[in-house]
């Protein structure tokens, strides 16, 4: 770990070697977790965000959410909505109070409490793809099915890379793992090959509670220590249009009454799954999260909620997803401004339609990723390695989306727009004058090192020398990037026991069947 407090190189940077063991593969930025120093875009004014929240207590209370989870049921009733079958519709001062509770911001620790993360406020972490079933890299050529050792080395990379925060969901399915098994499977792997804070998929309450007991183990934590505070987390989508449904719903459940973090991502394609207007779809997509975040409040208030938007367009041509358009970008911004009316913090991805690793799948999540620094959005969400519309995930992919990452953690170091007399420099432009030149002066040769942004993927020469250096294209680069990352890839410490017992809780739930399946 770097000590982030002490002056550190360019921020390309060489001081990133030292958050690795022996020698480094890429001169990346030192572990930090990035406080976005922008001020948020707001498309709409104080009438515009009344009216997606008048909106969305109108669904509320006159039309309501479906929850089919039998115990929501319950306890919305308990609290006094109004529930009529699996309709549920709720008071908007009630819902009001519920959302009261929740923290602006919370900690997450992970078995390495260097690792910890914090969300909410201004903070803007970044996390890697989740839950693709298939894998593409440049060496197999073609979409294959995911394998337990693809998501492996997803994770390598996940763990590689400092400007990744956290270890999101299965960063591809290894489908060659049976479904009753693979979240121990892959969340050992996730336990070992990593220490930042991972995730539970809210898929049964053996899946949910498995992997608590993992996480619990892997941190050495007592039942006490670990409801103390939030160590993991679980991310849940509605089924859109307005409904919840049994299991995610039972698993956050578990996590909140645990003390674990939840987020309540709708996903709603404007035009398909929600009114074919960009305000439409939000005010949709902030009824249906709010309406499961009032319920989680309820049964512990003060747990760490945070609200996510998943809100794009279809092609209407195709009916096929679009990432990364416009109505994306100002979908994303216009529920930044609704979190922060909310007082939650926000999730949103960074996401492209694109088949394979090339200019579509970069300029996609570009957008994606500024729309979520523009909106003030907190936690990003399938950051790195994500292609077609979530249905791939690709290790080239990953590392160019990393360079974007760096220069977005690059962009909002405050050195940068620092205006004391050294950065002014009237010196140095007295000595240039109108006749030199500033490489040689002393002002230059003191800062040239961590003055600029230095990529570890673009290639910066001209033409002739890329030429002459091999020609060689962006995700070729990246793909070599990936395979010297594996081959030099150390895992993070574990204690022995620790270890041990991990294993043996793998094999007693194996033995005992894991997740039931019909299948």
């Amino acid at each position: 770990m770097a000590d982030t407090s002490k002056p550190r190189r360019r921020g390309g940077g060489r001081a990133g070697a030292a958050n690795r063991r022996g020698s480094a593969t890429i001169e990346q930025m030192p572990w930090r977790l990035p406080v976005n120093t922008d001020h948020p875009t707001e498309p709409l004014d104080t009438d515009g965000v009344q009216a997606i929240h008048n909106g969305a207590m109108r669904i509320l209370e006159d039309i309501g959410i479906e929850f089919l989870n039998e115990e929501a049921l319950a306890l919305f009733k308990q609290a006094g909505c109004t529930v009529d079958g699996t309709n549920v519709r709720m008071g908007r001062d009630w819902v009001m109070e519920m959302l009261g509770h929740a923290p602006a911001q919370f900690d997450i620790t992970p078995r390495n409490p260097d690792k910890k993360i914090t969300i909410g406020g201004k903070h803007i972490l970044f996390g890697n793809v989740s839950s693709p079933p298939n894998y593409f890299d440049l060496e197999i050529g073609k979409k294959v099915s995911g394998s337990r050792a693809q998501c492996a080395n997803l994770l390598r990379l996940t763990q590689y890379f400092n400007c990744i925060h956290f270890a999101g969901g299965y960063p591809v399915e290894p489908v060659d793992v049976h479904a009753s098994v693979r979240h121990l499977d892959v969340v050992y792997d996730k336990m070992t090959l990593t220490d930042k804070v991972a995730h539970a998929y809210s898929l049964g309450k053996e899946r949910v509670e498995d992997v608590m007991e993992m996480v619990k183990i892997a941190g050495s934590l007592s039942e006490e220590e670990f409801v103390s505070k939030p160590h993991m987390y679980t991310n849940i989508n509605s089924t859109s249009p307005l409904k919840h449904d049994v299991p995610m719903i039972d698993g956050c459940l578990r996590c909140v009454r645990r003390g674990q973090a939840v987020v309540v991502t709708p996903f709603t394609l404007a035009g398909a799954m929600a009114p074919v207007t960009m305000t439409g779809a939000v005010t949709l997509s902030i009824a249906e999260a709010i309406s499961a975040i009032a319920l989680f409040q309820y049964v512990r208030p003060g747990a760490a909620c945070v609200i996510g938007t998943f809100t794009s367009n279809v092609d209407m041509k195709s009916g096929a997803p679009a990432f990364g358009t416009p109505e994306y970008m100002r979908a994303t911004q216009i529920t930044g401004q609704m979190a922060r009316f909310y007082g939650l913090p926000m999730r949103a991805s960074g996401v492209c339609a694109a088949n394979v690793p090339d200019g579509q799948a970069m300029w996609e999540t570009s957008n994606s990723l500024w729309s979520a620094v523009q909106s003030g959005t907190n936690v990003v969400y399938h950051a790195a390695g994500w292609l077609e519309g979530g249905l791939v995930a690709s290790p080239e992919k990953f590392v160019m989306d990393c360079e974007v990452i760096q220069m977005i953690q690059r962009y909002m170091e405050p050195q940068i727009v620092a205006t004391t007399p050294d950065d002014i420099a009237i010196d140095a432009i007295k000595e240039v004058g109108p006749n030199g030149h500033f490489f040689g002066i002393e002002h230059t040769q003191e800062r040239y090192e961590e003055a600029f942004y230095q990529p570890f993927v673009s290639d910066w020469r001209n033409f002739e020398a890329w030429e002459a250096a091999g020609g060689i294209w962006t995700a070729e680069r990246a793909h070599r990037t990936f395979k010297d990352i594996i081959a030099q890839f150390e895992e993070p410490p574990m204690d022995d026991a620790v270890k041990e017992e991990l294993t043996a809780f793998v094999d007693r739930r194996k033995a005992e069947g894991g997740a039931p399946t019909d299948f």
